[in-house]
C-alpha cells in the first residue's frame, strides 16, 4: 500500500500540502481529486521522493521511495508526459530506462505493444502528439511490471479509444492486486474508473471514501416524476416542503414514448412522493430517485477550497505554491526516467 502520514510541504511560505494523511490500498483504482492548486501534484512528488516534506512521511510498500532497492520494478509513475528527451526515439528512451534497472531489452518491445506504439517506436519523442506522449509515459511506467502505479492526468490528449484503453488497463491491473493511484480532472471518467476516492482541497483531506459513497452523500439528490396530473402533484409536493422543477421534453429521454409531463423534485424522498400521489389518486407514470453525478458531488465537497473562481485568484495559497514547485528546477531523476 501507499501511505501518506501527516505530510506537510510549503514553498516560499505558502502551504501546498497541509498535514495530509491517507492510505491507498491494493486491489482497486483510487482516484485522487481536488481543484486546481489543491496540492495533488505536490503530494505525488512527495510520495515519489521528488520533493522533501517539512514534516510527515510518505512510504510505498513500507519504505520511502529512495530506499526501494529496484524502484522501477516496484513503482511506475507518469507525472509529465512530455518529460522525455525530444531527440530520443521512443524505443531508445525505454531502452535507456530498462538498462538502468537491469531489465531485458525484450521488455521494451512488450510495453510498446501494450501501449500501441510499436509502429512509431523509431520516431523521435519530440515529434509525438500529447496523446502519443501519454502512451509513451505509460509504457515507461509499466516497464518494470510494477506493483504500484501513480498516474497524474493519464488521459490528457487521448482520443475516446485511448481513454477506454487506459480505463480498462487500470481496472485490469487493479484486479491483479496492484495499487493504482490516479489523479484526474475528468469527473465522468473517474466515476466509471475509480473504486475509491481521495479528495483534497487547499492541501487538506476532504474525503476518503468509496466512489459510490461520495456520490450518495451529496445533497444534490433528486427524484424524477412523470405524471399526467403535474399541476396537482406539484401542489401536493410543495405543501410538504418539496421543490418542483419541470423538465423540458427535449431533454428528457423517452419523452416521445410518454407525453406525460416530467418533473424534478428535491427536498422530498421518492417514497413520500409516492404516498402523496396515492393518497390523492394522482397517477404516476414514473418515480425514479436520481443520485447526483460525481461532478456535482465534487463541486459540493470542494466549494470552500477553490483557489481560482469567479472572483479571480486568491492572493495566497496552495495554488501559488504548486506553481512555485513546478517552476523550481530539479536534477532529480523522476520515476519515469526523465530529469525533472
Amino acid at each position: 500500500m501507499i501511505e501518506a502520514r501527516d505530510l506537510t510541504k510549503s514553498y516560499g511560505g505558502k502551504v501546498a500540502v497541509d498535514h495530509l494523511s491517507f492510505t491507498v490500498q491494493p486491489g482497486r483504482v483510487t482516484g485522487f481529486l481536488g481543484p486546481n492548486g489543491a496540492g495533488k501534484s505536490t503530494t505525488m512528488r512527495l510520495i515519489l521522493g521528488l520533493d522533501r516534506p517539512q514534516s510527515g512521511s510518505a512510504i510505498i510498500d513500507g519504505k520511502p521511495y529512495s530506499e526501494l532497492p529496484n524502484p522501477l520494478r516496484t513503482v511506475g509513475a507518469l507525472l509529465e508526459a512530455k518529460s522525455v528527451h525530444p531527440g530520443r526515439s521512443a524505443r531508445n528512451h525505454l531502452l535507456f530506462l530498462a538498462q538502468s534497472q537491469g531489465l531485458p531489452a525484450k521488455r521494451v518491445d512488450e510495453v510498446l505493444d501494450l501501449v500501441g506504439l510499436r509502429a512509431v517506436a523509431g520516431k523521435r519523442a519530440g515529434t509525438f502528439s500529447l496523446g502519443m506522449s501519454q502512451r509513451l509515459g505509460i509504457a515507461a511506467a509499466m516497464l518494470g511490471d510494477p506493483r504500484f502505479l501513480l498516474l497524474d492526468e493519464p488521459v490528457n490528449g487521448l482520443d475516446p479509444e485511448g481513454v477506454l484503453w487506459i480505463r480498462n488497463l487500470m481496472k485490469f491491473l487493479a484486479s491483479e492486486g496492484r495499487t493504482i493511484f490516479v489523479s484526474s480532472h475528468l469527473m465522468n471518467e473517474m466515476a466509471v474508473t475509480a473504486d475509491h476516492l481521495i479528495v483534497i482541497g487547499r492541501g487538506r483531506l476532504i474525503a476518503d471514501s468509496a466512489t459510490a459513497d461520495v456520490i450518495a452523500r451529496s445533497s444534490e439528490q433528486s427524484v424524477r416524476v412523470r405524471t399526467p396530473d403535474a399541476a396537482r402533484l406539484t401542489s401536493l409536493i410543495e405543501a410538504e416542503g418539496g421543490k418542483v422543477s419541470p423538465v423540458a421534453p427535449a431533454a428528457e429521454p423517452g419523452a416521445a414514448a410518454d407525453t406525460a409531463p416530467a418533473l424534478t423534485v428535491t427536498g422530498l424522498a421518492a417514497a413520500r412522493i409516492g404516498e402523496l400521489a396515492a393518497s390523492s389518486s394522482v397517477v404516476l407514470h414514473e418515480l425514479s430517485p436520481q443520485l447526483a453525478s460525481l461532478e456535482e458531488a465534487f463541486m459540493e465537497l470542494t466549494a470552500g477550497s477553490l483557489e481560482f473562481g469567479q472572483h479571480g485568484p486568491a492572493t495566497a495559497g496552495p495554488a501559488a505554491a504548486d506553481q512555485a514547485a513546478a517552476a523550481q528546477p530539479s536534477a532529480t531523476a523522476a520515476p519515469g526516467g526523465s530529469a525533472r
